[in-house]
């Protein structure tokens, strides 16, 4: 039967032209049946049956009209059309022009209030002629937060939706969209924090109220037991509050508009500070004076990267440094990168609120907190009462720098400020806000473009976002830590505890083991004190050898006791001249390597100078080398002179065979020097990968754009070359030292010089690793706290018969507290997040109570608007309760974990090495492990 013939399947008498799109099943209706059956879908995309295909039309065309002011299908006795009847909704499937009845019945009856009433959002609140309905707007801020597209991508594919052919536009309502998209965010704000219960409305809201807050921090008197601040001294530390500063120059923002023009609806009402006092404090204070830095060159203070054309250069903020939430009134505009004078109303302001202030102790995580935190009480003295707190506070503040940032800083820096080597901040990274960054970051393509109001309003909306999602995400994020802490606290007390009772066996030991403790302690008490973590035996460098050297045949000569005088050389100088002829040859081979196939006659000259000079200093070094080591002229004269010269061998005394006869003291000379070279190689080595890893920061955190990114990787490319460099120095300075020391009966030194694998070469913290296989890079790049540092750092796995050795001494005394230190983490960390689970379950409890308390006082009245603000508070404290009962379900495995957890560790705790019992305490590690695996699959 053709589409000609057909019957509507409704009313089987009239002819069936039209189908909607919408509906399920696509049937066939008459004109009277399908403008019936939508009388509740008026906004469902019809297509009409012309005789050969489906055409569009509309349902206004076909007389849908939308009677808004009563109930759905009660018509209005005294309806009042649209202007000109013209009236556009924006809905999920397009744009649609619709005719609307108002109710006329009372005189002055709120049209805005009556398409509010329908579901629908109203562009302007008189004589609206444009809406939005509530399901496009919650679509739209859904996918804003998940996808970051922009209000005008969006708009555009409802557009295309309606028509994408172009020959049918829809009236433009962009502008009103975006104007109700950012009305909506405001008023869900306000909606979500409680606005509408309080007496005090909307103009009373508070700073920072409308913000979600984390709900696993400490906050007194919504999430912390009565008796907190009485704690005894060993517990009070698990009411710290962990902060954490950065700054974001990828949310810059673009000269648009002006505060006048686009002003702020949330007036610090939320994560960012109120725009008006912080920008008079920073007209202020913009010029304030810095220190000159005491560390590395930071460039995080005077960051100016691309901020022409910018009105604002970024954003600074203040968050939580556990679990990654954004805090109330810690976020501002940067004008000219990370100055002081931002950061410290920011770091202020966000500690404000009147509750934070009970806090006893706080720890600040900052990427230069070694500069920032040196002169912050002399400068806050200076600023305005509003943001000033007790000194007596900001002073007992702990403040270190993040894990991943900490290895750009200098030495002194790396154990003052190491999250890994302080007391009580458990397995805290303080790298949370760049976590935070990663998800904001797409937003900024479209907040660029934006004015400073509609910015501002759209990042707190984001930022609110994010917090939920922590919020709710709380439970399995608790649970998954305290497993792998569980897991990794009984592994690294196992190993302390052995590595302890292994050294605690020599009596030598013993005493300074007592000692280093003693130390250790003092210093975690007072970071004044001496530091354990130090180096105190400076390794001999290269230079300071040939010093001695020097000054050695300076005494000599003075006595008349110099050993075979040269015209050139004396012995000492001979053999460093030697050895600086043979990094010249690497050198030299490298410069080979690196002309390519197509080399300029620039490149070729510069290369054969250098190939002419070395040939000549060669030559000059071989008359001395016949003079002190005449067995060796054979060797000379059947080099070929024409070839390169770093192809040819200089036959030091490490180098020559044993049938070959050379002087003791020459390769006793050479053993020394060669043992500073490798010391000098290792130096070098570690300043390499301090460089290389100071530049994968950089490169992460700034460099966006092909140039940059090209330019970052030749950086990062010749800080690899030093690295390379630097190992093979030492490798042939270890080659060497194993050659000479057939002459000696001391094998200490395999113990001073470990070979050097390419697995050793690595950094104080996981670099990029471009493997793609996940679980492969997992196992070869663990965290800070899971793995062995490299031996290159100052750590020995092996015990060493000399314990007399002062170097020995030192490093065994570096790596049993940073031994300790790790133990004490994983430890700290498991009662950290048992005392967050609790935090989080109070305070889910307590904002239950407290949405129940706006619905019981709602209740007393008895009007529409009352019964839904009561229906809505009500639903609010349900949530909260689904979510508590959701967590302590989730988390009924965790003490049991814990308790086995204590025993193994009280199992390593009286095991020594030589007994036998490791493998009881590998069988109740798997028995802890399988019991974490199972507590999560549970849930």
């Amino acid at each position: 039967m053709g589409f000609d013939a057909a019957t509507c399947s409704h009313c089987t008498g009239s002819s069936a032209v039209y189908r909607c799109k919408e509906c399920e099943g696509h049937q066939l209706l008459c004109q009277r049946c399908i403008v019936s059956s939508h009388k509740y879908n008026g906004l469902h995309v019809i297509e009409k049956w012309n005789g050969i295909c489906f055409e569009f039309t509309t349902l206004k065309s076909l007389g849908v009209r939308f009677q808004l002011g009563h109930p759905f299908g009660e018509t209005c006795p005294s309806p009042k059309n649209a202007p000109d009847n013209d009236f556009v909704v924006i809905h999920v499937n397009g744009i649609h022009e619709v005719s609307v009845d108002f109710c006329g019945c009372y005189e002055g009856a709120n049209r805005a209030i009556q398409v509010l009433r329908y579901g629908w959002f109203p562009a302007t609140p008189r004589q609206p002629r444009t809406a939005a309905t509530l399901m496009v707007l919650r679509h739209f801020q859904m996918h804003s937060f998940e996808s970051k597209c922009s209000g005008f991508e969006f708009y555009q594919s409802l557009t295309r939706l309606g028509d994408n052919t172009g020959i049918r536009p829809a009236r433009d309502r962009l502008r009103s969209f975006m104007t109700m998209i950012r009305e909506y965010r405001h008023i869900k704000t306000l909606k979500r924090a409680g606005r509408a219960y309080d007496e005090r409305g909307i103009i009373g809201t508070k700073p920072g109220e409308c913000a979600v807050l984390c709900s696993a921090c400490p906050q007194p008197g919504r999430n912390m037991p009565a008796g907190w601040d009485t704690r005894p001294e060993k517990e009070r530390w698990l009411n710290r509050l962990f902060l954490a500063m950065d700054a974001n120059f990828r949310l810059k923002r673009r000269v648009k508009s002006s505060e006048n023009v686009d002003p702020s609806l949330n007036k610090g009402w939320a994560y960012f500070v109120d725009h008006e006092p912080y920008m008079e404090h920073i007209q202020q204070f913009s010029d304030q004076s810095q220190a000159k830095s005491t560390c590395s060159s930071h460039s995080a203070v005077n960051n100016n990267r691309l901020s022409e054309g910018f009105s604002v250069s970024g954003v600074g903020s203040v968050g939580c440094a556990r679990h990654d939430c954004m805090r109330p009134c810690a976020i501002g505009d940067l004008q000219k990168g990370e100055r002081y004078a931002n950061m410290d109303y920011l770091f202020l302001s966000s500690l404000s609120q009147k509750q934070l202030q009970e806090l006893i102790d706080i720890v600040l995580s900052y990427d230069i907190a070694c500069q920032w935190a040196i002169n912050l009480v002399a400068r806050m003295r200076n600023y305005s009462k509003s943001i000033q707190m007790d000194e007596a506070k900001i002073k007992s503040i702990t403040y270190l720098v993040p894990k991943f940032h900490l290895p750009a800083h200098i030495s002194r820096c790396q154990t003052q400020y190491s999250f890994n080597l302080h007391k009580w901040v458990g397995r805290t990274d303080g790298e949370a806000p760049e976590r935070g960054w990663s998800h904001i970051n797409p937003i900024a393509l479209s907040t660029c473009e934006m004015g400073p109001g509609s910015r501002r309003d759209t990042l707190d909306d984001h930022l609110g976002d994010w917090n939920w999602k922590k919020t709710y995400t709380m439970g399995a994020t608790l649970l998954r830590r305290i497993i792998v802490a569980v897991s990794e606290s009984a592994n690294q007390t196992i190993l302390f505890h052995r590595f302890d009772l292994g050294l605690r066996s020599q009596p030598k030991l013993e005493k300074l083991l007592r000692k280093w403790e003693k130390e250790l302690i003092t210093w975690e008490n007072d970071r004044d004190q001496s530091n354990p973590f130090e180096e105190r035996v400076k390794k001999p460098s290269q230079d300071a050898v040939r010093r001695a050297l020097a000054e050695e045949d300076k005494k000599a000569q003075q006595a008349g006791k110099l050993y075979a005088l040269h015209t050139l050389f004396s012995a000492s100088e001979f053999i460093a001249v030697g050895l600086d002829l043979e990094e010249q040859q690497r050198r030299l081979q490298i410069d080979f390597k690196s002309l390519g196939l197509h080399v300029t006659n620039a490149q070729k000259s510069k290369y054969d100078t250098k190939c002419n000079g070395l040939h000549r200093r060669m030559v000059q070094w071989a008359e001395a080398q016949r003079f002190y080591m005449p067995s060796t002229d054979p060797l000379f004269q059947d080099q070929d002179m024409a070839s390169e010269p770093w192809d040819l061998p200089l036959n030091l005394p490490s180098s020559l065979s044993l049938s070959l006869p050379c002087d003791p003291r020459l390769q006793d000379l050479e053993w020394r020097l060669r043992a500073a070279q490798a010391y000098t190689a290792l130096d070098e080595l570690r300043r390499s990968l301090r460089l290389r890893a100071y530049l994968y920061i950089d490169k992460d955190k700034y460099s966006r754009g092909q140039a940059q990114n090209t330019r970052s990787n030749t950086l990062i490319q010749g800080s690899s070359a030093k690295v390379s460099f630097a190992a093979a120095k030492y490798r042939i300075a270890r080659l060497a030292i194993a050659a000479l020391s057939n002459n000696y009966s001391d094998t200490t030194w395999e113990r001073e010089f470990p070979v050097l694998a390419d697995t050793d070469i690595r950094s104080l913290q996981v670099e990029p690793d471009t493997n793609t296989n996940k679980e492969k890079r997992r196992k070869t790049r663990p965290s800070e706290g899971k793995r062995t540092i490299s031996w290159i750092w100052g750590v020995l796995s092996d015990n060493d018969s000399s314990l007399d050795n002062e170097e020995l001494q030192d490093d065994l005394r570096i790596e049993w507290c940073k031994s300790r230190a790790r133990a004490k983490r994983w430890q700290e960390e498991i009662l950290l997040l048992q005392e967050e689970m609790k935090r989080v379950l109070l305070f889910l409890e307590n904002e239950a109570t407290t949405w129940k308390s706006r619905a019981a006082f709602q209740q007393e009245e008895r009007s529409t608007r009352s019964e839904g603000m009561h229906a809505y508070a009500f639903q609010q404290a349900m949530l909260r309760e689904e979510l508590k009962a959701h967590f302590q379900t989730m988390w009924k495995g965790v003490d049991e974990l814990v308790r086995l957890k204590g025993k193994v560790e009280e199992t390593s705790r009286k095991t020594s090495p030589p007994m036998q019992t490791i493998d009881e305490e590998d069988e109740m590690m798997d028995c802890a492990e399988d019991e974490a695996m199972d507590c999560a699959e549970d849930t």
